[in-house]
């Protein structure tokens, strides 16, 4: 018999707790509010890192984070700075997918130039993982989980380069004006990252967010970019705002 755990709406994964609180912070905290069960999967604990004096304490951080988006947060004993795209990681991650059984999964997408290689890396694992999540026949890695076919997959882009790099061209911005607060609340309780001579990376977050939500006529935003072509059945509903 294969057991069956909680089921999340949406699951999104980053490499280190921070990572998804500022790709889409406040996508996640919108959906919770909407009444969505949502998930962070971090693949690692983030640590070391030169300001943190224990991993235990960028738990704690991550935790609180998630209780300000409202979501249900999972860390992974995968190393920092030493994150690879191995069969093992992959499998450990999909594990969790069987046992969350997520509609959407958002992961991150594209390398980071000058910043962590870790992020190209959770891409790989992330895209390995929603294939493995549905594979039948493999219950020696997978043992009493039911293999799961998740829906639909998005990528965040985990950076500050101008939003016309993404070479994925099927994109869509969620209206997060409203949570434009929450995101950056969520991203500050990471005291240890982002302590007062670094607050400067929550203005560039935060002129991000304003300046995805303009080009979509919102007062903030967050884009994500779909591998597929993203269609629909009403036209109008999905083009013309409802207000």
């Amino acid at each position: 018999m294969t057991r069956q755990s909680a089921e999340f709406d949406v699951v999104a994964v980053g490499a280190h707790p921070d990572d998804i609180e500022i790709a889409c912070g406040g996508t996640l905290a919108k959906l919770t509010r909407l009444g969505y069960r949502v998930a962070i999967v971090d693949l690692t604990d983030g640590e070391p890192t030169p300001r943190c004096e224990h991993p235990d304490v960028r738990r704690a951080e991550a935790q609180a984070a998630a209780e300000v988006m409202g979501v249900h947060r999972v860390i992974l004993p995968l190393p920092n700075r030493r994150l690879f795209d191995s069969f093992e990681a992959r499998v450990l991650l999909a594990t969790e997918f069987r046992k969350m059984r997520p509609r959407l999964v958002i992961g991150l997408g594209q390398k980071t130039p000058l910043a962590s290689p870790d992020h190209y890396q959770a891409m790989l694992i992330t895209d390995a993982a929603v294939f493995y999540s549905r594979l039948s026949k493999w219950d020696q890695h997978f043992p009493q989980l039911a293999a799961h076919t998740i829906t639909s997959q998005l990528y965040i882009h985990l950076g500050f380069e101008h939003l016309g790099t993404v070479e994925h061209s099927n994109c869509l911005t969620v209206d997060i004006s409203e949570q434009l607060e929450l995101k950056l609340q969520a991203i500050s309780c990471y005291q240890t990252q982002f302590p007062p001579e670094r607050h400067s990376v929550l203005k560039r977050v935060e002129a991000l967010a304003r300046s995805a939500g303009a080009a979509a006529g919102f007062a903030a935003g967050e884009v994500f970019y779909s591998p597929r072509a993203i269609g629909c059945q009403d036209l109008v509903a999905a083009v013309v705002p409802d207000r």
